[in-house]
């Protein structure tokens, strides 16, 4: 039995992560192809949603899932999450029956959701002083697209020991990890990241209507500008969508975007430091949202352009 946090460290250290068991929370849009993929490339991984339905795809490919997460908690060393919000993560973790109920020393929480820098900090300080569990902040970036190809780009913040540990479980999931500083270091990168998306679909919109409004073919735009200084990943995935308009299935959600850009303002504030363009941004991602356009995919965007009869 470990007994002190010290104790946990060395088991830690000893932990082979190829052979420990995963257990995942959160079977979103990203959560669910990112869990099959490692159950695919052969980990022991156990699944629980508080949503249960969404975890039937999972138990249809054979993914273990949990009713409880004691029963996850319990089972797995490695605890991953790709849940909505910092409030999401706070009540999964120290909410009421969450993993630091039953959490043990020498476990690893891998978070994969994006989520505030200063909120990770401290969520991750309590974690590991109340129960011995490391904390891993890991956004990603590359969407469903990513998730489903193990293409996901993750900037990861922590101790960079334990992220040289987990790179043989994230391999299957991402084309690369960086380590980019302590913890919540992943979540400002992340923010950074989703500063420079958000603002590029939103004007991505504005470029479709306006050269549909030039009698310019806007479907042809994206195979125009591919490989040029205009090209990008949402250009070549969300361009050819918004000019047919063919806004389902949800790949992605305005909400999540204007979430992020709330948190780039929040940032900026504390730091100091001018974000003018991300500020406009959030505006026009929260007009849209209220909209009636919150769960839709960014793609709608182009729809506020659109001459209303």
């Amino acid at each position: 039995m470990i007994n002190s946090p010290n104790q946990a460290e060395a088991v830690q250290g000893e932990i082979s992560m190829k052979e420990a068991a995963i257990g995942f929370i959160g079977m979103g849009l990203m959560g669910v192809p990112m869990s099959l993929r490692l159950h695919q490339a052969g980990f022991d991984v156990k699944v629980w949603n508080r949503n249960p339905e969404k975890t039937m795809p999972l138990a249809d490919k054979g993914v273990q899932v949990c009713e409880h997460l004691q029963q996850l908690t319990g089972e797995c060393e490695i605890l991953m999450l790709c849940v909505s919000d910092t409030a999401a993560v706070e009540a999964v973790v120290f909410g009421e029956g969450g993993i630091a109920t039953y959490a043990r020393p020498g476990q690893v929480l891998v978070d994969f959701s994006s989520i505030d820098p200063a909120a990770t900090r401290s969520l991750a300080t309590r974690l590991e002083n109340e129960r011995g569990v490391k904390w891993v902040d890991a956004p990603v970036s590359g969407g469903v697209a990513g998730a489903e190809q193990g293409s996901l780009a993750i900037m990861a913040g922590g101790e960079e020991a334990l992220i040289d540990q987990l790179r043989p479980v994230l391999a299957p999931l991402s084309q690369r990890v960086t380590r980019m500083g302590p913890t919540g270091a992943g979540q400002v990168t992340k923010i950074c990241n989703q500063m420079i998306v958000s603002c590029n679909v939103l004007v991505m919109a504005e470029v479709m209507a306006l050269a549909e409004k030039a009698g310019v073919d806007a479907g042809a735009i994206p195979g125009a500008l591919k490989g040029g200084f205009a090209d990008s990943v949402p250009l070549q995935l969300t361009g050819p969508r918004m000019a047919e308009r063919d806004f389902d299935p949800v790949k992605w959600h305005v909400r999540t975007l204007l979430k992020d850009l709330d948190m780039a303002n929040a940032l900026g504030k504390s730091m100091q430091s001018a974000i003018p363009m991300a500020g406009l941004g959030a505006e026009l991602m929260r007009l849209h949202a209220a909209q009636g356009h919150a769960d839709d995919d960014p793609c709608t965007l182009i729809s506020m352009y659109e001459e209303k009869s």
